[in-house]
């Protein structure tokens, strides 16, 4: 009767919570249309289906999380598909418009199994993020290995969170695993998921962790007041959000250890230190030895680290042949809206179409085959496939970034007039002259720079991401605006972008922002990517040391990748500010930060690029890259 009951309690909250924040991708194009409903029935496999639900795999602990199994009905022992999630197994990420069904993989006669992750839904244990899932999953890769049926090779598949139980049961190196497939999730879980340049990831992290992880982990152990208090609290999760100092966030209980232990650890750590360092993947390379197929968009919240895990694997992968075997896929996506039938993303992604569609399921069919069944089926084994927005073509690379990249400096420059866009700003290839005035503007943290898009997470209806017309908030008075010519030619920027940046400011500590952007002739100006550091942290991320007011600094922004054609006409802009409010806590200014404390105060601050201290962007430029080059059909193999 207890598992009964439990098991529709779970159910109950999979159909609700499906759909909201629950970090999921996209589908392939030949799997349905624009309008059809998710998941289509259509590209089954020749095999027939049963499930079993709630088989269970006892831990090293003793501790058992269940799973569902779908079994291919074949007499020939075939491969393992493992998903370890948080968010339900019943979910298994499909929704909205993201990955098929179990049932169809396993129609394609593999054995496939989705398992709650410990303390979620079904499965036994206390919840604290990231930290059982790297001897659980190797655990798990072993149990699904051993299933009846089961050849012994495991692959595994997921999108961000479930991207990272990925990694850190790759890390652990169980025999069995052969493959995984990590869909938009980091190298870090630090800098680029908690924190970005040492501000904190304040508009994911918060509603991310209300709507999700908090209430479900409180059902799993039946602490109804606390599930339902924070579901009430999520209705109003705006004004939570400005709410400080973090380390009492209220809704997740500061004195109670059950509620969100890792919430409040992950605010006590907000530099990066061994807390952070046991996990990272980009601290484990050498560990994983297995082919790795990564998947990433333009506008993610983990952009940045889904790139640097491709890379990372590629040169210092733990064996030859893993190095060889390193493929990225990057789309004109946000976290879950890939602008397919049953996703809302930003309405400017939505509008790119069919071209934009991911091919992340029947690519994994393809990458499964040839690397768990050995099929010769003519897949890619490595290099980067991506899309160029503008172009809207799909291109093709041996490595990343682009081997012909012309790294080229764009430097700013006024007559000391460039806030609230006045046209006063100037971008361009020539470094600037020996006494060009400085740009001045106050920062008020009581009043920060709203967040129109950007690469956040979880869906734009709640959450700033994707692209927006910025020509309205750009009319700031603490925004500095620095804008090229019209291009006399089509100018495609493909790869990481750096803002070198020489300022000052009154306060011991604050935040400089970049943003670069496309204007259109008709003055629409489309956000591309950003970046953020605070001063403290323009050393080191694990080191913060305070800035003395007034002395003039040089901070290098890392500006997360794009791959964008600047079409003839356009202009290439660069804004400059100090905050970007909620995607990032706003510095108070006073060298505390709000996590601790309430106080703020005002600064004012200096812009520098004169001949001395020459500001500028370096942008990837690509060589001939055209608005014709490139595929309109996203790719299959």
């Amino acid at each position: 009767m207890k598992r009964r009951a439990r098991k529709a309690g779970w159910t109950a909250l999979a159909l609700t919570g499906a759909c909201a924040l629950a970090f999921q991708t996209a589908p392939a194009p030949a799997q349905g249309s624009e309008d059809g409903a998710w998941p289509p029935d259509t590209g089954k496999g020749p095999c027939a289906v049963g499930k079993t639900t709630d088989a269970g795999a006892r831990m090293r602990d003793g501790t058992v999380l269940r799973a569902d199994v779908y079994r291919p009905r074949t007499k020939e022992k075939v491969p393992v598909i493992l998903m370890r999630t948080q968010y339900g197994k019943e979910a298994a990420e499909v929704q909205p418009s993201s990955y098929q069904s179990p049932e169809w993989f396993a129609s394609h006669c593999y054995l496939v199994v989705v398992q709650d992750v410990r303390g979620q839904y079904a499965s036994g244990g206390d919840f604290y993020e990231f930290a059982n899932e790297g001897k659980d999953g190797y655990d798990s890769v072993e149990w699904a290995a051993r299933l009846p049926g089961s050849n012994g090779r495991v692959g595994m598949y997921g999108s961000s969170y479930v991207g990272a139980t990925q990694w850190l049961a790759a890390q652990e190196r169980p025999p069995h695993l052969k493959t995984i497939v990590p869909d938009k999730t980091s190298d870090d879980y630090f800098d680029g998921w908690t924190y970005e340049g040492g501000a904190f990831r304040l508009n994911f992290v918060i509603p991310w962790a209300m709507r999700k992880i908090v209430p479900s982990a409180a059902a799993n152990r039946r602490d109804w007041d606390t599930y339902h208090q924070v579901n009430r609290d999520y209705q109003d999760v705006q004004k939570w959000l400005g709410t400080a100092p973090y380390n009492r966030f209220e809704p997740f209980h500061p004195g109670d250890p059950k509620v969100a232990p890792y919430f409040f650890d992950w605010i006590k750590h907000r530099t990066y230190d061994d807390y952070w360092r046991r996990w990272a993947p980009k601290e484990n390379y050498g560990k994983v030895d297995i082919p790795v197929l990564n998947y990433a968009g333009w506008y993610d919240a983990f952009l940045d680290g889904s790139v640097r895990n491709y890379q990372g694997m590629a040169e210092r992968g733990g064996s030859a042949s893993a190095r060889a075997n390193q493929r990225l896929v990057i789309g004109p996506w946000d976290h879950t809206g890939w602008g397919r039938p049953t996703s809302t993303p930003a309405p400017l992604l939505k509008q790119i179409g069919p071209v934009g569609n991911s091919p992340v399921n029947e690519m994994m069919l393809a990458w499964w085959d040839h690397h768990l069944k050995g099929k010769d089926n003519g897949v890619r084994k490595n290099g980067v496939d991506y899309f160029v927005m503008g172009a809207n073509k799909w291109r093709t690379a041996p490595s990343w970034p682009l081997p012909q990249t012309r790294w080229t400096d764009y430097y700013l420059s006024s007559t000391g007039h460039a806030t609230g866009n006045t046209q006063d700003g100037t971008l361009s290839t020539t470094p600037p002259a020996r006494n060009t005035p400085a740009d001045h503007y106050t920062y008020d943290p009581r009043n920060p720079v709203p967040s129109v898009g950007g690469h956040s997470c979880c869906t734009a209806a709640i959450s700033t991401q994707g692209p927006y017309d910025q020509q309205q908030i750009e009319q700031r008075p603490d925004i500095a605006v620095y804008t090229g010519a019209p291009l006399a030619k089509d100018t495609e920027v493909t790869g990481p972008i750096t803002v070198t940046l020489h300022a000052r400011s009154s306060a011991p500590d604050t935040d400089w922002t970049a943003k670069l952007i496309d204007v259109h002739p008709d003055g629409t100006a489309v956000n591309l990517n950003s970046g953020i550091v605070r001063a403290s942290y323009r050393e080191s991320p694990g080191e913060p040391k305070p800035i003395v007011p007034g002395t003039v600094y040089e901070y290098k922004i890392k500006v997360w990748p794009t791959s964008n054609l600047f079409k003839k006409g356009h202009r290439i802009r660069l804004d400059i500010s100090s905050s970007d409010y909620p995607q990032y806590d706003p510095n108070p200014n006073t060298g505390s930060w709000l996590g601790e404390s309430t106080e703020r105060r005002t600064a004012q601050q200096t812009v520098l690029h004169d001949a001395a201290h020459p500001s500028k962007v370096t942008l990837p430029v690509i060589p001939d890259g055209g608005r014709d080059q490139g595929s309109g059909t996203p790719p299959q193999k």
